[in-house]
């Protein structure tokens, strides 16, 4: 072989190599050209949440939203506009504009704020329950100030728990690498397409590319009842859960309507669950007469007219016996 044809074949490999790289390029490239007009930096006055409890101080903050319906709807963090006195956006072109809270909900950490202008693009929302390990996040959000700035990664793991400022668990999370820093919060978290996937709301310190968003789908039950009633009343049930696959022989030997469950994670001592006699490691599979797919199914049966109502729940246990359990869920305090 001589000289040239050996260069040419060294050359092949780190052509292959520009070539993917280049795509990958291409693909944050166009979700950050898309998404960056609808995302906006919130910043913030009133009396906020110090981190210590109960302790509050008036003061201000930034965080990051983006409009989600051509009328000017925003989606942010809770923590970043509670006790809001004054909300401010900006946009990507430097215009300004008042907002006002239209509501918020401390147990998902999502927040819902009117821009009064139509003219900012919302964003196209995607569906979380689609979602796989390993896939491209690209999250777009103001950290420190710095306005739309774009980080990207993959999506570490679902089905994660995360612990918010009111002591509840969040459930259904994702674990993302795409960086993340204070002023992010609110900001999307996008698939190669563009799509919002989640909602980016905290990191882990001090540790490195462990980064959670609120899942999309979650946030899109949460948002309409912000909207028409300003906050969410739901009934509770005290477990921590998340969506996993059915083994197909336990979907056949017990004839369930669905391929996935709730897994029961925790329950809360003295609740609802608990008192029903719920334990870690079991599978809802049925609630009040409804499949339960997920922990989003069972959000959304999880409505105010349930609570204090006895309601059938069906679990798995022990991957073999199926139990029915009678619960009364009651308001979250």
């Amino acid at each position: 072989m001589n000289d040239a044809s050996q260069q040419l074949k060294r050359a092949q490999p780190r052509a292959d190599d520009a070539a993917a790289l280049d795509a990958y390029s291409r693909t944050v490239t166009a979700v950050a050209d898309e998404v960056s007009p609808s995302v906006l930096r919130l910043d913030v006055e009133g009396v906020r949440p110090t981190g210590r409890a109960r302790g509050r101080e008036s003061g201000t903050g930034s965080g990051s939203g983006f409009v989600f319906t051509p009328d000017g709807y925003v989606l942010t963090n809770s923590h970043v506009v509670s006790g809001a006195s004054k909300i401010t956006l900006t946009t990507l072109d430097g215009r300004r504009f008042p907002a006002h809270l239209v509501g918020d909900d401390p147990h998902t950490d999502l927040a819902v704020v009117r821009a009064f202008t139509t003219d900012i693009p919302p964003v196209s929302l995607g569906d979380s329950s689609s979602l796989r390990v390993g896939q491209i996040a690209v999250a777009v959000g103001n950290p420190y100030g710095f306005d739309c700035s774009v980080t990207a990664g993959v999506v570490s793991a679902l089905g994660r728990s995360l612990r918010t400022q009111t002591g509840r668990l969040i459930d259904d999370v994702i674990q993302t690498d795409a960086a993340l820093n204070p002023g992010n919060s609110g900001g999307p978290l996008c698939d190669a397409s563009g799509r919002v996937i989640g909602v980016n709301t905290a990191m882990i310190l001090p540790a490195q590319g462990i980064c959670f968003a609120i899942a999309v789908n979650t946030a899109a039950f949460v948002v309409g009842k912000l909207i028409h009633e300003g906050r969410v009343r739901r009934a509770y049930l005290g477990v921590g859960g998340q969506t996993v696959p059915l083994h197909r022989r336990v979907v056949r030997f017990h004839n369930l309507e669905t391929e996935s469950a709730v897994f029961v994670a925790s329950v809360e001592p003295d609740s609802p669950a608990a008192r029903a006699g719920l334990r870690d490691g079991d599978l809802i599979v049925s609630f009040a007469g409804q499949a339960t797919a997920g922990i989003d199914d069972l959000h959304r049966l999880l409505t105010e007219e349930q609570a204090d109502v006895p309601a059938e729940v069906v679990v798995i246990r022990n991957q073999r016996h199926k139990e029915t359990l009678t619960i009364r869920p009651s308001f979250r305090h």
